[in-house]
């Protein structure tokens, strides 16, 4: 590798590598924030909520790789080309393979590396993630997620708890049961506990009174010092885990089980599982190939209308748009399974030709005016809540 190219690599790489960064922690701040509740709610540990926010990078890196491919793609070149850096590269008689060949390589490392994680890595860290979330929710006291709060543990059945204590000890339990018909039971006590022995849970309450109210409206009050409610019949069906296609391994996917309810049921998911893993891995490739149609030519960038990097990244979205919009279909209707598997591939050659060309890739001027009135607007209001944030005035007068 020459030089030049091992300086474009280099260049197109650490602006890669801190996009992917930055993009993953803050999609993957927002799901574990999704998920806190499996520790505020079921009393898990820490390390249990940990493990569970890291299986779940496997499954938005495929999602994240693509964006940070384009980005670092297309602002290397922009600034290459601002720097006039591309000018001497053309001048010096290097040919076009000089700017393609690094940025491709980096491109599908970055393919191959979405095709590793999507087929190897994110099923298995998927289903371990549900084994855990089951096991959780295994434990009776994650049914009663917040204090002060109903939960349905089933048809004609509520649970509250009013207080937590150490050691697992319930304070202020409420229970309506109306799963007879024509009669309706209401448990209050002062204290409980989950006693939990084997395949074998029941909530004692202690220090309680029954409301039980009969078909002819009959009502009365027994009160108790201690009572046990069994609850060894819900336990069994909430620590079940279900494996939804996107769970299952891709060898799986490619010869599942005839007796598979889902698969009897929904064929068309597989299908499209199946599409989607062997279709999204080429995103990077096409991304790169839109970065380098909208920024590889030494060219002045002074009558473009927004700036590269917006250009590239708006294509981008429109292209992974619909993938997305396909994907959705595709669970109904098999031909947007072909769309699926199309829409990287077309648009990877509409990109080519561009470049082949020597033509830049640029929005329809309507398309740009709005995208450019986007960004503007979140430039104004960014600034506005940054001298908000400062206390300084929001306008020309006084503060």
């Amino acid at each position: 590798m020459k030089v030049v190219e091992r300086y474009i690599l280099r260049r197109a790489f650490m602006l890669f590598i801190g996009a992917m960064a930055w993009t993953l922690a803050i999609v993957w701040t927002t799901q574990v924030l999704a998920r806190i509740d499996l520790v505020t709610d079921s009393g898990q540990s820490a390390l249990t909520f940990f493990e569970v926010a890291s299986l779940i990078i496997p499954s938005i890196i495929p999602i994240v790789v693509p964006f940070a491919v384009v980005v670092a793609v297309a602002q290397t070149l922009s600034v290459m080309n601002s720097d006039s850096e591309l000018v001497v590269i053309n001048a010096a008689g290097a040919s076009r393979m000089t700017v393609l060949k690094p940025i491709m390589l980096l491109a599908v490392a970055a393919a191959i590396f979405c095709l590793v994680v999507q087929n190897f890595v994110d099923p298995y860290a998927r289903q371990r993630n549900r084994n855990l979330i089951a096991n959780a929710r295994a434990d009776f006291l994650t049914l009663l997620i917040q204090e002060g709060t109903f939960r349905k543990i089933e048809d004609g059945l509520f649970v509250q708890i009013g207080k937590r204590f150490p050691g697992n000890k319930l304070g202020e339990i409420f229970v309506a049961d109306s799963r007879q018909e024509g009669v309706d039971l209401v448990y209050y006590a002062k204290t409980g506990a989950v006693i939990d022995e084997g395949d074998d849970k029941a909530l004692l309450m202690s220090d309680g009174v029954v409301h039980r109210k009969v078909p002819g409206g009959e009502i009365s009050i027994i009160r108790f010092t201690s009572y046990a409610f069994d609850l060894s019949a819900f336990t069994p069906q909430i620590g079940k885990v279900s494996l939804m296609p996107k769970d299952q391994t891709t060898p799986y996917l490619l010869n599942p089980d005839p007796n598979d309810r889902i698969f009897q049921k929904s064929p068309n998911l597989y299908r499209t599982e199946l599409a989607k893993r062997f279709s999204e891995w080429l995103y990077p490739i096409t991304f790169a190939l839109i970065a380098l149609a909208v920024a590889g030519d030494a060219r002045s960038h002074r009558e473009s209308r927004i700036h590269p990097l917006i250009t590239a990244v708006s294509i981008a979205l429109l292209a992974r748009w619909v993938g997305f919009f396909a994907e959705d279909k595709a669970k109904g209707d098999r031909f947007y399974v072909y769309v699926m598997a199309a829409t990287p591939i077309v648009v990877a050659l509409i990109a080519v030709w561009f470049i082949r060309a020597q033509r830049a890739m640029e929005l329809p001027t309507r398309w740009a005016d709005v995208v450019l009135s986007l960004f503007r607007r979140i430039r104004d209001l960014s600034s506005a809540v940054r001298l908000r944030i400062a206390g300084g005035p929001s306008h020309g007068g006084n503060p």
